[in-house]
């Protein structure tokens, strides 16, 4: 057996661990068994990572944008451990508990108006579902069965469930080989790239033109506002998100903003639709919402929906995750807001934001670099070609720091509470990087 204890492990600790989970043990997006070891991490505090041989790297990656704190933050460590105390789990389905109440009210009172309904999911994903769901049953529920597809825009990504993959990219994004089994939505052009470009017209009736040809069919607008993740990491002009509002609106469809990787301030407003100073008729939350601690999600959506919904014949939603509203993850999420809400996020972010543009001023000139952009505490350097993971990330490494490229795009979305420092440190990672696109035999 692995012996798993704080502090460094022996080599041959490591070695054995490190062979199990090559030959045993799936990763994300890889295959079985792993070509390359997985580097074994035994602790993390504040921003950084330790791993077996007493190596520290700053996380450029927020364990996937969820630890906006950091690591073994005291106050969420105590919001874990008193709810420990008292219970860690109960079912929800006729039962209701203390931490869910709270975090319920937090999250109505934080959110735009008039999202008023919670539903608690147990992971992003599933969040992306229900929301999918939601809208779904909300037509039929109002006799109008025949409004069962969503519209969306190619270069985007929700999850990798059966309901989120049918809107994510059909063509580039990671799902394509499911594409024969899965529902069959109308997919736009994804938004021309530029959160601060003029809005293309030609885009905007495209947008207009699919949305009139389809609107008695179409259940829902589903996009990630102001920026699209895993599918690209696109930045886009708020005019295009407040541009669906105004669809949805004219042809009576709901409004789906998915702000699982946009949320609680990565992008340098509280939500991705604050930009754009929009609200969805539903809206999707995950990742950050228990400080990378837990995991959880939320789905909210307006009174409207709701009762649209419990009008039908069903009467009820029909979806009930058995960890939905975990006693632990509800406790450490509402510790984490109000963490959020007691600093001064918007400065982090900003001083983020600030130290990514000086540091990788003039690198979108650099041979092998098709573009660089930076929003909030999320930066990206983009290659012309696929990038070599091993090798980005021995760099990134060699100034001790944790990056995880995908696809020609090298970024960071490290945690808010990183000083200068280690920011820079990060910066400095991403345009060493950069600068070796270029290099002879790349």
């Amino acid at each position: 057996m692995i012996s798993l204890r704080l502090g460094r492990m022996s080599p041959h600790e490591t070695e054995r661990m490190l062979d199990f989970d090559r030959e045993h043990i799936w990763h994300p997006y890889a295959p079985m068994p792993a070509p390359v070891p997985a580097l074994p991490v035994v602790s993390a505090s504040g921003v950084r990572l330790t791993l077996a041989d007493g190596t520290e790297l700053i996380d450029g990656m927020s364990s996937w944008w969820a630890a906006v704190h950091g690591y073994r933050h005291p106050d969420l460590d105590a919001a874990v451990t008193r709810q420990l105390g008292k219970m860690s789990h109960v079912m929800f389905g006729g039962l209701t508990h203390p931490p869910a109440v709270r975090l319920a009210e937090r999250l109505v009172e934080l959110t735009p108006e008039p999202l008023t309904k919670v539903f608690f999911a147990d992971s992003g994903s599933v969040g992306v579902e229900v929301a999918i769901k939601m809208a779904l049953q909300y037509w039929r529920s109002q006799g109008r069965p025949e409004r069962h597809r969503l519209l969306t825009v190619r270069g985007g990504y929700h999850g990798d469930t059966f309901g989120d993959m049918a809107v994510c990219d059909p063509v580039n994004g990671m799902h394509h080989l499911f594409s024969d089994v899965l529902a069959r939505h109308v997919f736009a052009p994804p938004p021309p790239l530029g959160y601060t470009a003029d809005p293309d017209q030609g885009y905007l009736d495209e947008l207009a033109r699919l949305a009139d040809a389809h609107a008695g069919e179409l259940a829902a607008i589903i996009v990630e506002p102001v920026v699209q993740g895993a599918g690209g990491m696109r930045f886009y002009a708020p005019e295009y998100l407040r541009a669906l509002r105004d669809i949805a609106d004219e042809h009576g469809i709901l409004l789906v903003l998915d702000e699982i990787a946009t949320g609680f301030g990565r992008t340098g407003e509280l939500w991705g639709c604050d930009h754009a100073e929009v609200s969805p008729d539903i809206m999707c939350l995950g990742k950050a919402l228990t400080g990378g601690y837990m995991t959880m999600a939320a789905t909210l959506c307006t009174d409207r929906v709701a009762h649209g919904i419990t009008s039908g014949e069903a009467g009820a939603l029909m979806h009930g995750p058995t960890f939905m509203a975990n006693p632990l993850a509800a406790a450490v999420a509402s510790a984490s807001i109000d963490l959020l809400q007691t600093r001064d996020w918007r400065d982090e972010v900003d001083t983020i934001e600030a130290i990514l543009t000086s540091e990788l001023d003039g690198a979108a000139g650099l041979p092998g670099v098709a573009d660089v952009r930076v929003l909030g505490a999320i930066g990206v350097v983009e290659a012309d070609e696929p990038v070599d993971v091993a090798s980005v990330q021995e760099i990134a490494m060699s100034y001790g720091v944790w990056l995880r490229p995908f696809g020609r795009l090298v970024y960071t979305m490290p945690p808010y509470v990183c000083t200068p420092d280690e920011t820079t440190h990060i910066a400095a990672a991403l345009r060493a990087i950069a600068e070796s696109f270029g290099e002879t035999g790349d």
